[in-house]
């Protein structure tokens, strides 16, 4: 005999018992401060600070085409965070991209992230540790340094 007990009832509601307390968590981050998960305020200021710089670059050498501005903020996300973990506007805001073990993002990371940043719905689609399909598509986090 099944008892109602385990069973539930659609007026308990759904399971909440894994869900974490905050972004990070289940990844052993800890809740503030150095090595946690970068909120999304930092994340949306370091874009808009590369890509007005971005702007700004194509600006005065490409009569600001779009294309150009495009080209550059790719570039700028492939180098800077595939040799140094982060691009300008992340090491403004004081975060910066790294792997899942800690490790810097690498190469490879930095074209897969800028190529999937660059078409935005990657990015925009988070979880809820907030990182984006860029990021966990390449295994790796954005975290405050």
């Amino acid at each position: 005999m099944v008892n109602r007990k385990d069973i539930g009832s659609w007026l308990s509601g759904p399971d909440t018992s894994n869900i974490s307390k905050y972004p990070g968590e289940r990844l052993g981050l800890p809740e503030s401060g150095r090595g946690s998960m970068a909120r999304s305020g930092r994340r949306i200021l370091a874009i808009c600070i590369d890509w007005g710089l971005c702007y700004l670059i194509a600006a005065a050498f490409f009569h600001s085409n779009s294309t150009a501005v495009l080209g550059i903020f790719a570039v700028e996300q492939m180098v800077l965070v595939g040799t140094l973990g982060y691009s300008v506007g992340h090491r403004i805001m004081g975060i910066q991209v790294q792997r899942l073990d800690g490790g810097p993002a690498g190469l490879l990371a930095g074209v897969v992230r800028a190529v999937l940043l660059c078409l935005v719905i990657p990015a925009v689609i988070t979880d809820a540790d907030h990182r984006g399909l860029h990021d966990r598509a390449m295994k790796t986090i954005l975290v405050r340094r």
